[in-house]
């Protein structure tokens, strides 16, 4: 009678019975340990940058904290649930998905809360949700699903290319109403890349390339509020205590911090001189406290995610797993993009964007989808892991019953005609 053998035991089987060998491991322990160290970055760096104006808003300088360490869990016991969904309720639920994240665009627009001039959040009870962050999830998936049910369309003509791109623009408009530009283009330059790499002609790819660079100039021309921010990221010292102001306090962080720092909690921009310290200007002050060392060690570890991401991508595809494929890329390009655009923002790469940094920023929403996000590359990985057992194993009961077939025991017929002949 065979007996069941545990998941740890398949695994170890299948690598010789050696339990220290990495890949014996039926998670993917990098991906684990990065999402552990960014969250306990992202935690001190919060609590450090927040304390404060959470001493002048609340009265208690860890009210920020706090929450920042309740997200957390939140986040974390989201991605354990993710992590038990199989690949298939992503692929069955998108298109359902995608219908859920615009109804949140639309009520967000309805009944969201306005702050700073932007209305991007629904308040549900104690709960603040913001729609673009699930919105962002739900709308790569449901690209994901696209591109491998209308793959030789997206190839061949120009209909089955600018299906997807009508429902981005359909998102763009309804983020632009909140407004939300920074979001609308992390989602077109995703869109993009991962249609490039469905393998669209080279000239449509051009084509939405230059249309979309154009529809942003024409974005920003006829809007006051994005014009200064453009003019603030050409010279922020022209205007340093106005439309500079943000960004030339941002750079006199990274300045102060040089190599190594000024030490964790000796941040001289968090005392209210940078506005958004412990949001969209993390880096900045992770930057001023622990130095370009400090800086470099975070964006090693969102690189490595993003390696993983790419690399988990083309082992899907090379296992015909089409969805979980495009679905491992679009995260790894948006955890790239958001990256870029947080850090670019604060460095003065890029013009301001309200963007956040992935699993490090202050921030529920954002926190909770990232998690969610790569609680989904754990399981593609784990999913394939798992393939590759059952394969094994199949191949090993194969064998067993060609092996009981070959080694049957003749027969007494057979064994006197055996003798006949001999003689």
């Amino acid at each position: 009678m065979n007996q069941q053998l545990s998941l740890i035991e398949m695994f170890s089987k299948k690598h010789d019975g050696n339990t220290n060998n990495k890949a014996a491991r039926p998670y993917h322990l990098g991906l684990i340990l990065v999402s552990v160290a960014l969250f306990t970055i992202g935690f001190v760096i919060v609590t450090s940058a927040s304390m404060p104006i959470a001493e002048r808003l609340h009265d208690n300088p860890y009210y920020f904290s706090i929450r920042h360490a309740i997200y957390i869990s939140i986040a974390v016991v989201a991605a354990i649930i993710t992590l038990s969904l199989p690949m298939a309720f992503w692929r069955f639920s998108n298109p359902y998905l995608l219908l859920l994240a615009l109804a949140l665009l639309v009520l967000v627009l309805l009944i969201g809360r306005n702050v700073n001039g932007s209305t991007r959040w629904l308040v549900i009870g104690p709960i603040t949700v913001q729609a673009a962050e699930p919105a962002k999830l739900f709308f790569f998936l449901y690209l994901a699903g696209y591109l491998v049910r209308r793959y030789e369309q997206v190839k061949e003509n120009l209909k089955g290319f600018f299906k997807p791109l009508l429902v981005f623009f359909l998102f763009a408009g309804l983020l632009l109403l909140q407004p939300d530009l920074g979001t609308v283009i992390v989602m077109f330059a995703t869109t993009i890349a991962l249609l490039f790499l469905a393998g669209a002609r080279l000239w449509q790819f051009f084509a939405i390339i230059f249309t979309g660079l154009a529809a942003f100039v024409v974005l920003i021309i006829y809007s006051d509020y994005r014009r200064k921010r453009i003019t603030g990221f050409w010279d922020p010292f022209a205007d340093p205590f106005g439309s500079g102001y943000q960004l030339t306090q941002s750079l006199m962080a990274y300045g102060r911090g040089s190599w190594l720092g000024q030490g964790l909690g000796n941040s001289l921009q968090k005392l209210e001189f940078l506005p958004e310290a412990h949001t969209d200007f993390i880096m900045a002050i992770l930057a001023e406290e622990l130095g370009y060392i400090g800086v470099l060690i975070v964006l090693l570890l969102v690189f490595y995610v993003i390696l993983t991401a790419l690399k988990l991508g083309n082992l899907a595809l090379s296992n015909h797993r089409p969805f979980e494929a495009f679905t491992s890329y679009a995260i790894g390009l948006w955890f790239c993009l958001q990256t870029f655009v947080n850090i670019g923002a604060s460095t003065g790469l890029l013009p301001t964007k309200g963007l956040t940094l992935p699993l490090i920023s202050y921030g529920g929403s954002s926190m909770i989808i990232m998690s969610v996000a790569m609680a989904i590359l754990i399981r593609i990985d784990f999913e394939m892991r798992i393939h590759g057992i059952q394969a094994l194993s199949g191949n090993k009961s194969a064998r067993k019953k060609s092996s009981k077939k070959t080694t049957k025991k003749p027969s007494v017929r057979e064994s006197k005609a055996e003798e006949s002949s001999l003689g």
